[in-house]
């Protein structure tokens, strides 16, 4: 799935989201909608000084930004190497901002690392 190809969601759909996107990342909320409502992100998580670990991203696409999304991530294949996260869907799509604009940027598709916080649970 290439980010170039998104179609950006209508301004009525983008709308109910704006109260919880704030500055430049409104940019990206028509094609982070678009991406959300597509279920599924392949990537590569990043790690240092190794090659990267490829994951398939899936998740429950809710209808309003207070929805609970349920957000799968399976590593290199493996179904040992499952996790799980629930967040509100407005959450989850800033989420996706922010790997739509590190592709801009660097070219690579990966969540930030407070997401991977939230997935495995780790308490700051």
């Amino acid at each position: 799935m290439s980010f170039e190809k998104l179609q950006p969601v209508n301004q009525q759909q983008a709308s109910v989201y704006l109260p919880y996107i704030q500055g430049n990342k409104r940019n990206f909320l028509p094609y982070a909608i678009s991406l959300y409502q597509k279920g599924v992100l392949e990537g590569e998580r990043k790690i240092e000084g190794s090659d990267g670990i490829p994951f398939v991203a899936t998740w429950n696409i809710g209808k309003l930004p207070s929805d609970l999304t349920r957000c799968r991530m399976q590593f290199d294949g493996n179904a040992e190497l499952s996790y799980e996260v629930m967040m509100a869907s407005f959450e989850f799509i800033g989420f996706l901002i922010e790997i739509m604009d590190n592709y801009k940027r660097y070219k690579l598709t990966d969540f930030s690392q407070i997401f991977y916080r939230k997935l495995l649970r780790i308490e700051d």
